[in-house]
């Protein structure tokens, strides 16, 4: 069985995992995939990094975990973007890699970060999460997200 072509024209088969922005206008739309609902999660926070920093050859210098208590998916969606974005205003902390495990219906969130001083910027970071046109569940191939990010 071929795969959904719909993820810019790559086939995507069960099991696979990315991201990638999307035009949208004044924003940034992200689009995520994965096996399961936590690895889509992660890869959204990764797609909404790497759409205003360059984080190849970056290592972390420091790792934080987040909790995230039971929730929507919805919810648990937008509170770990706005969560980055949080960490990125306050403490200049840029996530270079992100793993996220279920718990208790909630999320346990380890972010490997650097400072946004140690990054490319590359486009406008992001200040907020729009709750408008905000999907996430599962799909034929695992899981599937789109958010959008005001710049």
């Amino acid at each position: 069985m071929g795969g959904d072509t719909g993820y810019g024209g790559q086939v995507r088969q069960p099991g696979d995992c990315g991201h990638r922005a999307v035009p949208h206008p004044g924003d940034i739309r992200i689009e995520a995939w994965a096996a399961c609902r936590e690895h889509c999660l992660a890869e959204a926070v990764l797609g909404m990094v790497e759409c205003f920093a360059d984080l190849s050859g970056v290592r972390p210098t420091a790792v934080d975990r987040v909790r995230l208590g039971e929730a929507s998916d919805y919810n648990l969606l937008a509170t770990l973007l706005d969560e980055v974005i949080f960490r990125l205003e306050a403490y200049g902390q840029v996530p270079v890699d992100v793993e996220a495990d279920e718990a208790d219906g909630g999320l346990d969130v380890r972010l490997a970060v650097t400072g946004l001083a140690d990054v490319e910027i590359t486009g406008a970071v992001p200040t907020a999460v729009a709750w408008d046109e905000l999907r996430i569940g599962p799909d034929p191939y695992g899981w599937s997200c789109v958010v959008t990010v005001d710049a």
